[in-house]
């Protein structure tokens, strides 16, 4: 699922430019400009970079945005969540690598996604990931704006670390939670990048062969 910029984007893209070009054949080439707008806007928003992986016994962010939480939800069991507004890469990445244990669809509300209820109460898919002596849980949250979750894996599939693993149509979040084998390396108002920022090490050297 690589590329500079995702399909869907293209697609969207596509159509708007088509409509705003019968507008302005139309009605004359202002009404076909917001349209035109939002044609660029689609092609910006759904870009797809590359990233430079972090090799060792670390996991990395699976999106783009700013952490809004830093918190232990269980014993041994502590979350970071990132909110992704509407101008950050909407394009999904796994922590770490390993298999597709579980996908789990649930159905929800469409609150602000920087709301921390959202973790619960909002639209969801819910991943989990075993590898390497370790399980980490990471769930895709729409937002407010955010209507569709996407998710180019399936049960079974091996992933590697920073993989592309799908993209939450605009404005929303991610959680993520790491067993008590995981030290939290972010803070609460810092900036990640999917793929590339490091957001736990593990404590006992697991992984250390790479990604």
């Amino acid at each position: 699922m690589g590329g500079v910029i995702v399909i869907d984007g293209i697609y969207y893209a596509l159509a708007l430019a088509g409509a705003g070009a019968l507008l302005a054949w139309l009605l004359g080439p202002w009404y076909g400009s917001v349209l035109w707008l939002l044609a660029a806007f689609c092609l910006y928003f759904f870009r797809n970079p590359d990233r430079p992986i972090p090799t060792g016994p670390v996991a990395v962010s699976p999106a783009d945005g700013k952490v809004v939480t830093v918190k232990q939800d269980a014993p041994g069991v502590n979350r970071v969540s990132i909110f992704l507004n509407i101008f950050d890469v909407h394009v999904n990445r796994t922590p770490i690598a390993g298999v597709v244990r579980k996908v789990h669809y649930q159905k929800g509300c469409f609150k602000v996604a920087s709301l921390e209820e959202c973790s619960t109460v909002n639209e969801q898919n819910i991943v989990t990931v075993e590898g390497d002596g370790t399980t980490v849980v990471f769930k895709q949250i729409a937002g407010l704006i955010a209507r569709r979750i996407v998710f180019w894996k399936k049960l079974g599939d091996r992933v590697e670390k920073g993989e592309r693993i799908g993209l939450i149509k605009f404005g929303s979040r991610m959680d993520i939670s790491f067993g008590p084998e995981w030290e939290i390396t972010v803070s609460p108002g810092q900036r990640v990048s999917a793929g590339s920022s490091v957001i736990a090490r593990r404590l006992d050297g697991g992984g250390a062969s790479g990604a």
